[in-house]
């Protein structure tokens, strides 16, 4: 085995397209589960068990399932039934799905870290509902969990991969792609392969600046 400099130069427009497709999905994913795992929160911390019943046994359907299933149950099955979205938009909504079941036990877990003194304090001074949440506990809670919430960022990541199978040419597509076409496959790879470990890392660093910049 032998490396072609040449197949890295020939892959880099594919690459460079395909990096472009897998950011989209990380940061449009990770801004859907996030949203909605904070909404899956709030909603199973409401009085009603007709409002927590229903959020939890989606949330845990959801949770307990493949997220190669889902991609595929989005792709293939819903068209079935009259609902269409492209191959990029299905897997955007099926990533941020899927992972705001995870980003929801991490927002209650902080949320049940806030001190009670925090909400006695809030109760005390008349706040309403709504302005206890945004002012004191949400904030509180979210300098707690950004550890967390980066590492499913790193995770998201990491299964774009799996958007391959609905079409969507991410990294490892154009790879793909251009290792079927080349018959190269060891030079392809192993690019998109450091560019993982670099997304991962620089990504990692970005947390980690977030949450020292929070807690200050």
């Amino acid at each position: 085995m032998t490396w072609d400099w040449n197949a890295v130069s020939d892959f880099m427009p594919y690459f460079w397209h395909g990096l472009l497709v897998t950011l989209q999905v990380v940061a449009l994913g990770s801004l859907l589960s996030f949203s909605l795992g904070l909404v899956w929160a709030l909603l199973m911390r409401v009085p009603s068990r007709w409002v927590r019943w229903p959020v939890g046994v989606v949330t845990e359907f959801v949770r307990d399932t493949p997220l190669l299933v889902q991609l595929f149950f989005l792709f293939y099955v819903l068209p079935e039934w009259g609902v269409t979205f492209s191959a990029l938009t299905t897997g955007v909504v099926a990533i941020g799905l899927h992972y705001s079941t995870y980003t929801m036990q991490v927002y209650r877990a902080g949320i049940e870290a806030v001190p009670v003194g925090q909400w006695e304090a809030a109760t005390a001074l008349s706040l309403p509902r709504r302005r206890t949440w945004t002012a004191v506990i949400l904030p509180q809670a979210l300098r707690r969990v950004i550890p967390a919430l980066g590492n499913y960022v790193i995770s998201m990541l990491k299964d774009t991969p799996m958007l391959m199978v609905i079409t969507v040419l991410e990294m490892l597509g154009r790879a793909r792609l251009f290792s079927q076409a080349s018959f190269q496959f060891t030079e392809p790879l192993t690019v998109i392969g450091v560019a993982f470990i670099v997304l991962s890392y620089l990504a990692s660093l970005l947390l980690r600046a977030l949450e020292r910049r929070l807690v200050r």
